[in-house]
């Protein structure tokens, strides 16, 4: 007897949904019809490459982690593999990064967890701990499965300079967030893990420092020669699903043993029945397709999904004249207490050597604005771009050239602010869907390219066992 193609929808066209399209390509080859709906007018989420002064430099997402916690190699350098771009990665120079504190730049001590320290002897010149307060109580820092605020455990053991001046700053650069608001678990999970066996905050950063089997020496990062958005190009070619653009999914319903899908606009919609299906979309629109799903979904779940706020950011692109001086650093971070719009700056020709020549531009790229300031970027592109210009160079101690060229990319809703609990709240609102429906992305399982990938291949993998199984 004949075997009937699965139908299986992807719903979100980011890095996340491509890795499980491309893994669910893997699992049934000519098998399946796979769909991947993207309501934008183009592939790739925050993964998106621009040009700058003739070079290409990302208007969103700029590396990766090069190794995964277990010392191999990450999700998404697998993944680049996997696409034949394994001889496009590239990695960064050597170059420091420093803290911009006082009007002056100081490099970021060495040896931190995400901003932690695990010696605070490192810390001179940065930041005044209160050591007397890591002390042994005889019992461990965390219950087990118990999650804190990053900030409330730090500034608890360390007090409040070390989180005001390393930690949120360090924070800010990945999450755009604040120590005191992020979950420790799911921005730190080793160090959360060896919370619940250490009795010292010391201990724990030193613990979970030793359990990274990271290669010494290795690179820290990795990127795509060429940009991101080869990546994403050739994750949508290697998935060979059908996709579609422009059509935002607007209902999600039971269709039989499947679903069925709802898209476009309200007086002509299009319907398409699926057998099982990917939400790899941000937290609020997957919440709704979800609360279409009751009583099969329990408005708890909904709410699980639908509880996470996001922080809105701008990235300002500029190319300065060939020969602009800049500091020996490959960028900064602005810790929140400075008062700036900028919050973290790349120097992008410095820190990427591929892009780098003595007769091409010099690439600085700022990232703009930090959870709850989000009037501060109702700014027009040029005002926005004027204003980082200036504190560029307040903050790097130069005198910036006009820029010969220039971008502003904003980011409205992009980067998910983890409050405590977060992971608890994902495994309750996964364990309550009905099977054949996944979840995926940011929105879930974290920031950063490889666990998106890693996030999009879970789902594919779920949604290809309930396939094989029903």
């Amino acid at each position: 007897m004949k075997s009937v193609r699965k139908r299986i929808a992807v719903i979100g066209g980011g890095i996340a949904g491509l890795a499980a399209a491309v893994r669910l390509r893997d699992r049934f080859d000519a098998g399946a019809d796979i769909t991947v709906y993207e309501q934008a007018g183009s592939l790739g989420g925050k993964l998106r490459t621009g040009d700058l002064g003739g070079l290409a430099v990302e208007r969103g997402a700029e590396s990766f982690l090069n190794s995964g916690p277990g010392g191999t190699e990450s999700a998404a350098v697998a993944l680049a593999r996997r696409l034949g771009l394994g001889d496009a990665l590239v990695h960064p120079a050597k170059q420091p990064a420093a803290l911009a504190i006082g009007g002056r730049l100081t490099p970021i001590p060495a040896g931190t967890l995400v901003g932690v320290p695990g010696d605070l002897s490192t810390l001179d010149g940065v930041a005044l701990p209160d050591a007397g307060s890591d002390r042994d109580t005889g019992k461990p820092l965390l219950a087990p499965g118990e999650d804190v605020a990053v900030g409330a455990l730090v500034r608890s053991r360390y007090g409040d300079e070390v989180v005001d001046r390393l930690v949120d700053p360090m924070l800010g650069g990945v999450y755009a967030g604040r120590a005191d608001q992020l979950s420790l678990r799911v921005t730190m999970p080793q160090l959360a893990q060896a919370a619940e066996t250490e009795h010292t905050l010391r201990d724990a950063v030193r613990s979970a420092q030793s359990s990274s089997r990271r290669v010494p020496g290795s690179p820290v990062f990795a990127a795509v020669n060429g940009g991101m958005s080869r990546l994403v190009s050739a994750a949508a070619t290697a998935s060979r699903a059908r996709i579609s653009l422009g059509l935002p999914v607007r209902e999600l319903s039971r269709h039989g043993a499947g679903w069925r899908l709802v898209l476009g606009p309200v007086p002509a919609p299009q319907v398409e029945d699926v057998d099982a299906v990917v939400l790899a979309i941000p937290a609020a629109p997957a919440a709704r397709l979800l609360a279409g799903l009751a009583p099969e979904v329990s408005p708890e779940v909904v709410q699980a999904v639908g509880g996470l706020a996001y922080a809105s950011v701008a990235l300002a692109g500029l190319a300065l004249p060939p020969g602009t001086p800049l500091p020996e650093l490959s960028g900064f971070l602005v810790p929140p207490g400075e008062g700036t719009l900028v919050k973290a700056a790349t120097f992008f020709t410095r820190k990427w050597p591929h892009l780098d020549s003595p007769a091409g531009p010099v690439i600085v790229r700022a990232s703009l604005g930090r959870a709850g300031e989000e009037d501060r970027l109702q700014l027009d592109d040029a005002a926005l771009l004027a204003r980082a210009h200036r504190e560029l160079g307040a903050l790097a101690g130069v005198e910036l050239p006009a820029p010969a060229a220039s971008w502003i990319q904003r980011w409205g809703g992009a980067l998910p602010q983890y409050a405590p609990g977060h992971a608890d709240r994902v495994v309750l609102a996964r364990s309550a869907l009905p099977p054949g429906l996944a979840l995926a992305g940011a929105a879930f399982d974290g920031v950063g390219i490889p666990v998106c990938v890693a996030s999009g291949s879970q789902a594919a993998d779920e949604i290809s066992k309930f396939l094989e199984e029903s």
